[in-house]
Formats: structure tokens, C-alpha cells, sequence
């Protein structure tokens, strides 16, 4: 599990890429990309919907690898909107309702493998540690079904938190002539130890997600030549 790797493995992939300068050949790249995550599993659900995203990666092969290997970096912010979670009185069947609006940000460093080097296809693989930022504001609301201008509402807090989390991630790269690529792929989210905003002392949860993205990139050689001016 990738929990159980040492946090150097995909740190090192990261790192030694900026050592040196790429292999003949191989093109790293900066990216712009859309993405949709779904959640997965009751911690996710129970907390968030899917919901639209986007964020801006880089990629930069490492030296000596046989144009195989590439550090991966990368920021992306995602809002969930909202979700509504009833509860029920066991005794008067009362009902109330928490309502969440929830923001999602990762920030991510890893590495992945697959052919770097000059190509239309290529595939790749791999694996990333990230910290997870999340801003949530939660209200609890006793709604009127038959007028809404009567229900009761309370703002019990906007909080925010950061969590420690990871991804696996596999998808495509489509190379063109080494200076533009579209990219296409899937990631497995998780995050540990989120707390589900439940009030002090409530228990955490460890939400995971499917996010599918598309991305465009510019290789770092044609963003080396572009004019100053």
C-alpha cells in the first residue's frame, strides 16, 4: 500500500528531475487541466458530491532514467458545493439537516513512468504524496416543508483543515511534435484523518475520490523560446 512506502521514494523521482537537464529527447511539460471528481466510498459520499475542478501540474523528466522516468508536481482546487445530510429524532421524528459547503485543494509531488521521450503516444503510470487543504462551512437547518421562509437555520462554523493524503494515477499523453500535448488520464484519491465537521470531538473520516481530468500542456522547450515582449 502506498502508505507503507517511504516518503523518499517518490520524493527522490521529484527532486532529482531538477538536477540536471533532460535527456535527448524527452519533454517535459507545464499543464493546464479540467477535472471531475467523484467520490468514493460513505466517507466521500456522505460528505461531498461530484463536483468540477481544475488545476495547473508540471512535469520534468529525470536525468539518466532512460527517458522512463519524470518528477510530477502540481496544484488543484475543487468545490463541492453543497451537501445536505438529514438526521432524525429518534422519539419525535423530528428532522434536521447539516448542510455543507466545502472546498478542496490539493497540493501534490510525486513521480510517474512511462516514455518521455519524442512520440505521439505515451502512456504513463504512477504515484503521489499530497497535503490536503480543506475549507468547509457548515449550517444546521430545521426546515418547514411547507414554507422554506420558515425554517430555522444556524451557522455553526466555517472551518478549514489540512490533511495529509496520496494518489495513483495512470492516463495517456498525446504528443505533438514536442511542443503542445493533450493529456487524458484517471487518479485514486484518498485523504486521512479529515474531520466530518460534526462538532468538537467527532469522529474523523478518510474520504476517497476518482477524479478523471484533461489536460493541455506546453513543452518547456517552446515555453523557453516564446518572446519576452
Amino acid at each position: 500500500m502506498i502508505r507503507s512506502l517511504p516518503l523518499g521514494c517518490l520524493l527522490v523521482i521529484a527532486t532529482v528531475s531538477m538536477l540536471g537537464p533532460a535527456p535527448a529527447g524527452a519533454s517535459g511539460k507545464l499543464m493546464l487541466y479540467v477535472e471531475r471528481m467523484e467520490p468514493y466510498g460513505q466517507d466521500a459520499e456522505d460528505f461531498s458530491r461530484a463536483a468540477w475542478g481544475g488545476g495547473l501540474g508540471v512535469v520534468a523528466p529525470v536525468p539518466f532514467a532512460h527517458e522512463l522516468l519524470a518528477g510530477v508536481g502540481g496544484l488543484e482546487v475543487t468545490n463541492f458545493l453543497s451537501e445536505t445530510v438529514p438526521y432524525y429524532d429518534q422519539v419525535t421524528g423530528l428532522r434536521v439537516e447539516q448542510q455543507t459547503d466545502q472546498w478542496y485543494a490539493r497540493f501534490y509531488l510525486g513521480g510517474r513512468f512511462g516514455p518521455n521521450k519524442s512520440g505521439f503516444l505515451r502512456p504513463h503510470f504512477g504515484a503521489n504524496l499530497a497535503l490536503v487543504y480543506y475549507d468547509i462551512g457548515t449550517d444546521v437547518v430545521v426546515p418547514d416543508d411547507t414554507d422554506r421562509e420558515r425554517e430555522i437555520r444556524q451557522h455553526l462554523r466555517d472551518r478549514s483543515e489540512v490533511a495529509a493524503g496520496y494518489d495513483l494515477n495512470a492516463g495517456v499523453d498525446l504528443n505533438f511534435r514536442d511542443k503542445f500535448s493533450i493529456e487524458l488520464g484517471t487518479r485514486f484519491l484518498q485523504s486521512f484523518n479529515v474531520p466530518e465537521q460534526l462538532g468538537e470531538g467527532s469522529v474523523q473520516v478518510q474520504p476517497r475520490y476518482l477524479q478523471f481530468y484533461l489536460g493541455a500542456g506546453l513543452s518547456f522547450n517552446l515555453l523557453k523560446h516564446l518572446p519576452d515582449d
